[in-house]
């Protein structure tokens, strides 16, 4: 009684029979600052901090917060397989129980109470006045949000620093195969080659995987790989463009790799430089060199980026660029949503089977399976968007070909069986037939939700693939009847040049569309008359080619006289310098390019804007 004492008396949150977790006010794994990111899972918040179970996850966009938007622009469920209770007895205080499969199918938090988490949180970091580490708890019986605790976050990591590296072998030896190089690295490791899907079991990190051709549903596995072989493919092959969006180098075309290579065989990959790739047997060792690069932007022709994964957009988003020129849509459907939208917007007609089983599995937490397409979509397009806010994202519709759409989940009941997919149902014919019109109508939706619910009005769109001007008024109206109408809240409609008569009807184009987007890729193969995705003549391959040039700088010319903005966000710029100093030198607004490329290619744009100024 001779010491004073103050006793707290708390009530206990029984967040045992509700939920918990952890939030930061940036994010965690890149230090990006414009979001409040969000963990919650059933039972006590120890098997969260812990690691013990995966959790959902919520990205909320501070300056909708702020703005009265939608702030909520991702979230996903985690497993939640497992939850920690609160005991019987002093011996027992905690107790372990698996959580049944109506939790393991449903959030953790409702997007309202995600909502007013972010609120808190952003009040509480602005109260403290640096980023902050946060636990909540959600008592199970009042339902009732409660934070627990607020302390400096500490897992930040600083910026990266902007460089250029560059490799060189130091012994040197025969390669086993060759092929065309995409990317500038080199990696050594076990080859593990793949025949098919159901081989991804036997993926590990740091293996080196050797296919004769990849596809799109491999992305998850290839994300494990140092880098990928193919016997097949060329530079606009699926192997390159994944391996560029993964920041892994890649040799392909090679001809000769699943048979000269074994599995558990090490060997050394290395694209130093060129065009060539190498596969070499043994690791062999290697140097690296960096090339430090002062982020100033060009004066005059904007640098962009292309991107197909929204997880790599905080990371980006610190690179000297004026935004995204590209944002791939198919990639996000392939590897976030899986499924095709027809089988969503028709559920109930599919016939029962693994696949069925397999979309309702997905997308459990969704009695409505078409809105479970809409919200992830709109999730990973806000999440680029809200990375660059208030630069501009181009977002391009979806561009798969029928036979890439029939590897989705639910796809093979609605695509036709097309003997040349590369230059049949794809783009904008696909947006107004009665075959894809209502999943059209859900890449709309997504779009308008991003725009006008959680304010990213920095999203622009592009119509692919359009062959005729009055397709693309075709594609306009189906837009508009889907809630995107040109011009309604600033919204602006690119068109891609990627055929000739995307060029020689420039003009027309110009007056229908808002502004222009060049893929040399599907140019340069229609006005060469090849297959840009065969080994046999990807040596004709050349967007350098006269006849390819020509239109290039014809098109770049029609955007000029019509005002409107024109850019280029295909391949090219960034594995051929002469390229660059073409379209710098053509008056060219702005250049896109892949993460791997961009630093070299602003050391080329800068140079040819002094040569050329």
């Amino acid at each position: 009684m001779q010491v004073d004492l103050s006793v707290g008396v708390q009530e206990m949150v029984r967040s045992d029979i509700g939920s918990s977790g952890v939030a930061f006010t940036i994010d965690p794994e890149t230090g990006f600052g414009g979001v409040i990111y969000v963990t919650a899972a059933w039972g006590l918040g120890e098997y969260v901090v812990q690691g013990v179970v995966n959790p959902d996850e919520f990205y909320l966009f501070k300056t909708a917060l702020d703005s009265g938007h939608r702030a909520l622009i991702r979230r996903r469920l985690g497993v939640k397989d497992q939850k920690l209770m609160l005991g019987g007895d002093e011996h027992h205080p905690v107790v372990h129980q698996e959580t049944s499969a109506w939790e393991r199918g449903h959030f953790a938090l409702s997007a309202e109470e995600a909502e007013l988490l972010g609120r808190w949180c952003l009040a509480i970091e602005r109260h403290y006045g640096r980023p902050m580490d946060i636990e909540w708890a959600k008592c199970g019986k009042s339902g009732i949000l409660y934070i627990l605790q607020a302390r400096p976050e500490t897992v930040h990591r600083p910026g990266r620093p902007l460089f250029v590296k560059e490799y060189r072998l130091k012994t040197a030896a025969s390669p086993l195969c060759r092929g065309k190089a995409v990317g500038r690295a080199i990696a050594s490791g076990p080859v593990l080659i793949i025949q098919s899907l159901a081989d991804g079991f036997k993926v590990r990190e740091g293996d080196i995987l050797v296919a004769k051709i990849t596809n799109p549903d491999w992305n998850a596995l290839l994300r494990k790989a140092v880098c990928i072989v193919t016997d097949q493919g060329g530079r606009t092959s699926h192997a390159t463009i994944v391996a560029r969006e993964l920041g892994i180098h890649a040799v392909v075309g090679t001809g000769n790799a699943t048979s000269r290579l074994h599995d558990g065989q090490m060997v050394t990959v290395a694209c130093t430089g060129g065009d060539e790739g190498q596969v070499y047997a043994g690791a062999l060792e290697w140097e690296e060199s960096q090339v430090d690069l002062d982020p100033v932007l060009p004066k005059r022709v904007k640098p962009m980026f292309i991107l197909a994964d929204p997880d790599r957009a905080f990371l980006l988003a610190g690179y000297p660029v004026a935004g995204v020129g590209l944002l791939r849509m198919e990639f996000i459907i392939s590897r976030e949503i899986r499924i095709h939208p027809m089988a969503l917007i028709r559920y109930e007609d599919l016939p029962d089977g693994s696949e069925k089983a397999a979309i309702q599995g997905i997308t459990s937490a969704y009695p409505d399976k078409a809105m479970f397409f809409v919200e992830q979509l709109a999730g990973s397009v806000a999440m680029v968007a809200a990375a660059f806010f208030p630069r501009e994202v181009i977002v391009r519709m979806s561009d798969f070909k029928s036979n890439e759409y029939a590897q989705l989940l639910g796809g093979a009941w609605f695509e036709p069986d097309e003997e040349n997919p590369m230059i049949g149902f794809r783009g904008a014919s696909r947006y107004y037939h009665d075959k894809y019109r209502a999943g059209f109508g859900l890449e709309c939706e997504a779009i308008r939700m991003v725009r006008d619910d959680m304010g990213l009005t920095n999203v622009k769109v592009m119509i692919p693939f359009c062959r005729t001007v009055e397709e693309g008024q075709k594609v306009l109206e189906v837009m508009e009847q889907y809630g995107l109408k040109r011009g309604q809240n600033g919204l602006k409609v690119y068109v891609m040049v990627e055929l000739p008569a995307n060029v020689i009807r420039a003009d027309a184009f110009a007056a229908l569309f808002d502004g222009f987007s060049i893929g040399t890729n599907d140019l340069t193969q229609l006005t060469l008359g090849l297959d840009r995705d065969s080994a046999l003549v990807s040596d004709l391959f050349d967007e350098e080619d006269p006849a390819v040039s020509d239109l290039i700088i014809r098109a770049i010319h029609a955007a000029k006289k019509r005002g409107i903005p024109i850019g280029l966000c295909g391949q090219a710029p960034s594995d051929r310098p002469g390229f660059v100093r073409l379209l710098v030198r053509e008056g060219i607004d702005s250049i896109s390019f892949t993460p791997d490329a961009l630093l070299n290619g602003i050391l080329l744009m800068e140079e040819a804007e002094r040569d050329f100024s």
